[in-house]
């Protein structure tokens, strides 16, 4: 079995959080990143970005209250996003980890 690393950054001044910086799992397994936001709006939209060694972040989805989340093509398979607005977090699940996903993820609030 390989050993994966998931790290999860937020963007401070989007006034985005972290609840877990690292993630640590196995390649096959589901996984769940999570980013917590706090905003006064009622319909709050949230960028997600990865970004791999000595690479630019590239973006992987939107996601506001309403509707599926909109992503990038390359991660709509395995993939998925769901907004709580009661909890105000954004849970990012990544199916059957590979190990081409050990990057780092940005989320980002749109104020």
């Amino acid at each position: 079995q390989m050993e994966l690393r998931l790290y999860s950054w937020c963007f401070q001044s989007a006034r985005v959080t972290q609840i877990k910086r690292k993630v640590t799992s196995y390649e096959g397994e589901d996984v769940s990143l999570n980013c917590e936001y706090n905003t006064s709006l009622s319909a709050p939209s949230l960028f997600l970005y990865i970004q791999f060694t000595n690479d630019y972040p590239e973006y992987v989805l939107l996601k506001d209250v309403i509707g599926p989340a909109n992503f990038d093509d390359k991660f709509k398979e395995r993939f998925d996003a769901h907004l709580n607005s009661i909890t105000k977090s954004v849970p990012l699940m990544i199916q059957r980890l590979q190990l081409s996903d050990s990057a780092v993820y940005y989320c980002a609030h749109l104020n």
